[in-house]
């Protein structure tokens, strides 16, 4: 018999294994009936992570809509309506073990209309199991759920090809579909991709090797889940450490309490202090189990600095020498989460790490059509949908781009009125034009870019080419400027009649290179003159004074929008010729 202390050592050591283990988080998608659910319960129970109760309980159910004794897809499906009608609508979270790994699954919704669930599930993913119905193929809300994945930043993505006892197990079908798979991986520029040919109903693939599939040679479902690199959320080296809270238990310690959002931090480190721009040293690092000399990415502690320095909630230490941009504009890809749709005229509040500030959405540059991976202009944003906005903030956010850091390129815009959250976003780039480093809370900085601005700098910016469009008379002119701002062109009209024909070319060649679309009302145009303009403007002049045969008022404005498509087509070759 053993004795107390030894039992003791044995369960220590236990512990300090399990809390050693690699912690994975994946997230599961696809169409609806592919399988998802009953993919994870097969999993939890094959991977020995169902408790007694709950397969006894599962095996007395009344509803039962597999062949077997046991409906996997009811240990995921928790709710009333999931089980009832056979469907995920809200996210499910897992947690099992294996010798090798800890794991954190999100089971999320596959109908279109629970797309924010999906991307909401998704969003702290280290890895994508994306299920396809081997006997229908990729579908649209594979293409979807393969963007969003992509969108958010999930290194890994795993093809489950699902439901290969309906196919008779075969090998051609298979690859044909691994090839699909893999093709829009590329697309989409997804850094790790791998297919795996399952049976969740069966097992096939899934814990254990399948009998039925002797051709595949690659790892089952559990034994990619269990050596796939895991890849940390953010490529940036240098301290981000977000105040959460400041602690001042009486007059001897004062400490600021937060969640390492990117590097590390070392006791002695020297730290900035934004948005104050003061700088000081680490004096402690501070935890409920003691000190320690250094604190990781993602670990929580109290940071005890040298001197006294102003920080509160919403403030952050960075290294010095590698400081996030202090941006109060910039773009981010959005997934709208809210019923109601965006309204350009609201001020909503946007959640930063632990800052949270007033911002006003400016612009929507294009909205992402997922089921064919293309962006098209757009006036409005509905929920599910997902668009490349520009946002304005009343003061500044300390952001890094989403593709260097999750942590700090990562907001949710909240509705005050009804504390709402609204929209997920992904931040892209600065468009502040400057880096604004705070010397005081009322007082900014501003360090100008020395570096010119370029045609492909402009094309960024405003997501179209410039152009030069030639129209008979002010009503057409004014009708099309609003049909074109309204998708999101920038625009101008000029009364050509009222500029001599010498001048012209000089004042529309700014214009152009201002990256604007220029409306020229000229019921006469002289040969030169049009000539200058050909020479000035390419194939991005349209003439639509001289159009025949005679066309409607109607005909002439679809052909514009025609026209000032191709604009957003043509970045290339433009841009190529005015940098030369």
């Amino acid at each position: 018999m053993l004795s107390a202390p030894l039992l003791s050592e044995d369960f220590d050591q236990f512990l300090r294994q399990e809390m050693g283990k690699e912690l994975l988080r994946f997230t599961t998608a696809g169409s609806v009936d592919d399988g998802k659910s009953t993919l994870i319960g097969r999993l939890l129970h094959d991977a020995k992570g169902v408790y007694e109760d709950q397969l006894a309980s599962l095996k007395k159910s009344r509803i039962n809509r597999s062949t077997g004794p046991i409906d996997f897809s009811l240990l995921t499906d928790g709710l009333r309506a999931e089980r009832e009608q056979g469907i995920t609508i809200d996210v499910a979270y897992r947690y099992f073990a294996t010798p090798r790994r800890k794991f954190i699954i999100a089971d999320t919704p596959g109908h279109e209309q629970y797309t924010r669930n999906m991307a909401t599930g998704a969003s702290t993913a280290n890895l994508a199991v994306i299920l396809v119905d081997a006997t229908k193929g990729l579908l649209p809300q594979t293409r979807r759920h393969s963007y969003i994945a992509s969108l958010l930043g999930i290194p890994n993505v795993l093809a489950a090809i699902n439901k290969m006892d309906l196919v008779g197990h075969r090998e051609d079908v298979y690859l044909r579909l691994q090839a699909d798979f893999l093709a829009l991986a590329r697309h989409l520029h997804i850094p790790a991709a791998q297919c795996v040919p399952i049976s969740a109903l069966e097992g096939d693939n899934i814990v254990a090797r399948s009998r039925n599939m002797p051709w595949y040679s690659g790892p089952t479902l559990l034994e990619h889940l269990e050596t796939v690199a895991i890849q940390p959320s953010s490529s940036i080296d240098a301290i981000r450490f977000p105040v959460q809270y400041v602690i001042r238990p009486d007059s001897t310690f004062r400490g600021f309490a937060g969640q390492v959002a990117g590097g590390a931090v070392q006791t002695g480190d020297s730290v900035l202090a934004l948005p104050s721009g003061q700088t000081t040293r680490v004096r402690s690092i501070v935890t409920y189990d003691g000190k320690l000399a250094a604190a990781v990415r993602s670990q929580s502690v109290t940071l005890e600095l040298e001197d006294e320095i102003d920080l509160s909630r919403g403030d952050m230490l960075v290294s010095p020498d590698a400081p996030p941009k202090a941006s109060r504009s910039f773009s981010a890809r959005v997934v709208w989460l809210n019923e109601k749709p965006l309204d350009l005229h609201r001020t909503y509040l946007a959640k930063h790490t632990t800052r949270q500030v007033k911002a006003q959405v400016t612009r929507i540059q294009n909205r992402i059509d997922v089921n064919t991976l293309t962006s098209a202009p757009a006036a409005e944003l509905e929920m599910n949908g997902i668009a490349l906005l520009h946002l304005k903030t009343n003061s500044p956010l300390f952001i890094d781009s989403y593709r260097e850091s999750r942590a700090t390129g990562s907001f949710i815009l909240i509705d005050p009125l009804s504390n709402a959250t609204v929209a997920a976003g992904m931040i892209g780039e600065d468009l502040s034009g400057s880096n604004i480093v705070r010397v005081g809370r009322e007082e900014e900085q501003l360090s100008a870019s020395r570096e010119a601005i370029t045609s492909q700098d402009r094309f960024k910016r405003h997501g179209h080419l410039p152009a030069i469009f030639l129209l008979p008379n002010g009503l057409l002119a004014e009708s099309a400027e609003r049909a074109l701002f309204d998708k999101g062109f920038e625009t101008i009209i000029l009364d050509g009649d009222q500029i001599p024909s010498a001048s012209m070319a000089a004042i529309l060649n700014p214009l152009l290179s201002a990256g604007l679309v220029v409306l020229v009302v000229a019921g006469n145009i002289p040969v030169e003159t049009r000539r200058a303009l050909e020479t000035l403007a390419g194939d991005s002049l349209f003439d639509f004074v001289t159009a025949e045969p005679p066309v409607t008022h109607q005909d002439l404005a679809s052909r514009i929008l025609s026209r000032a498509a191709s604009l957003r087509l043509r970045q290339h070759s433009w841009t190529s010729e005015r940098e030369d």
